[in-house]
């Protein structure tokens, strides 16, 4: 549900979420892109939404600000040497080298990407299917380690590797998880987290009080990993 306040002269949107939760609170969430999502227990009625929102105007304001400064700051990949790129939470030089054959080689801290063509599509082309080939290979081998924790799961579940524009990852309701090559440019908590929460969803299809009693469980840290995943998700979604 989608629903608007105005603070001054501007009107700013929001989305709402109800859930099956024992807290009572109405909790105001400000995301990387600068969106903005209430999570309320499932009876909070809309008076009551709009009631926290006005009250809280002021600070959501500065929070949006805030983050739109922090996106406008972020600048577009340009995909030549001297750029910095990240894998499994580290940071890496990019070089570009002129070459009769095409390779990407992660060597001495770089990226060191040889190719025919140096353009900036061909080169960001020739990264991506490296990162997406070991995304599929460090997926694969955090998904084994990560379901044998998880007792009552009998096999890993069929599992694919794709490009999301917002989400880390999803579970569909046939059992399949998908996950977002991207991911694999965050640390590896990160990524065990990710994967233990679309575990959980395979017992749990929705945000209910079962399923973070399930991710309690089996990652008790999750919290801080995932406000550490939050937050560097503008870095490593700006492709």
């Amino acid at each position: 549900m989608r629903a608007s306040f105005r603070y001054g002269d501007k009107t700013y949107e929001y989305s709402v979420h109800l859930l099956a939760t024992r807290k009572k609170t109405v909790s105001i969430h400000i995301l990387p892109d600068a969106s903005v999502e209430v999570r309320a227990p499932t009876h909070t009625t809309p008076k009551k939404i709009i009631e926290v929102m006005t009250k809280r105007a002021r600070w959501v304001v500065r929070h949006i600000e805030q983050m739109r400064q922090h996106r406008s700051l972020i600048l577009p990949r340009e995909y030549i040497s001297g750029e910095s790129h990240f894998y499994l939470g580290r940071r890496y030089m990019l070089k570009v080298v002129q070459s009769d054959i095409d390779r990407v080689k992660l060597i001495r801290g770089s990226f060191m990407i040889e190719c025919g063509e140096t353009n900036p599509e061909y080169v960001k082309a020739l990264l991506d299917v490296w990162y997406k080939e070991r995304a599929r290979q460090v997926f694969e081998r955090r998904l084994v380690v990560v379901a044998a924790h998880i007792e009552w799961l009998n096999q890993t579940p069929p599992t694919s590797v794709r490009h999301m524009k917002k989400q880390w990852g999803s579970c569909s309701s046939l059992g399949r998880v998908s996950l977002n090559w991207n991911l694999v440019k965050a640390p590896m908590e990160c990524i065990d987290y990710v994967i233990t929460h679309e575990l959980c969803h395979l017992r749990e299809h929705n945000h209910s009080k079962k399923f973070y009693a399930l991710l309690d469980r089996y990652a008790s840290d999750w919290k801080p990993i995932k406000t550490r995943l939050d937050g560097m998700a503008e870095m490593l979604l700006n492709n």
